[in-house]
């Protein structure tokens, strides 16, 4: 059975209620669902979902700018008050904290040294600086504030890093997809088959970049950071 709860949204001095199906609306707020109509129980919009009092078009029109349902439930899923379970918001909350975790960990560095931040790091400077998570707003959104707390437990340092590598021939051809997902710019086959390449790309990557390169070369890559 499907259980039927209120999503609210207020605007303008007025509020806004969808009827919604809560699991399918768990769906597509986490992004396992992309349909908003998919998730409505009723395709309307309401002054008071209990006593079914509708919203009239133009009042629609006014604060929505649009009179679609779907963009008007799009809009409300996304910035409304979607009542979920504690197991869901828990869920949401380790969802959105691994994001967070992996984006920082991918993009940054330890300034003092040069490497990756490990994610485990990370995580303990967000527990150590009670770092808070809204289960409803997107990673990105969120990272300046944590990166902003956890400074001043870990040095983080965001850049690039650039490398020149060169693939022996035998390997030239099964390494050219792994270069190209990391950020390659330039590349040229010299006169005995090898392949020279230049690349830029995230420098929280390094590590990984180097155990994809040498498992596809077999360690034979030649790798020199620029």
């Amino acid at each position: 059975m499907s259980k039927i709860v209120i999503v609210k949204y207020h605007k303008e001095g007025s509020e806004f209620e969808i009827l919604v199906d809560s699991d399918m609306a768990y769906e597509y707020i986490t992004g396992k669902r992309s349909d908003p109509l998919t998730v409505l129980e009723v395709e309307d919009v309401f002054k008071d979902a209990h006593k079914g009092d509708r919203i009239a078009e133009d009042k629609l029109k006014k604060v929505f700018g649009t009179t679609d349902i779907a963009k008007i439930a799009e809009i409300m899923l996304k910035h409304g008050d979607v009542p979920i379970t504690t197991e869901q918001r828990n869920k949401l909350l380790e969802e959105k904290r691994k994001q967070i975790v992996e984006i920082i960990a991918r993009n940054s560095i330890d300034p003092r040294t040069n490497a990756p931040n490990p994610p485990l790091r990370i995580e303990n400077a967000m527990r150590e600086g009670r770092v808070m998570i809204d289960p409803f707003k997107s990673a990105t959104d969120q990272l300046d504030e944590v990166v902003k707390k956890i400074h001043i437990i870990m040095p983080i340092k965001f850049t690039t890093v650039k490398m020149e590598v060169t693939i022996p021939a035998e390997y030239a051809n099964k390494s050219f997809g792994t270069l190209k997902k990391y950020g390659m710019k330039t590349q040229q086959y010299l006169g005995d088959g090898s392949l020279s390449a230049s690349l830029e790309f995230p420098a929280g990557m390094q590590s990984e970049f180097f155990d994809r390169i040498n498992n596809v070369t077999q360690g034979k890559a030649i790798v020199k950071i620029v």
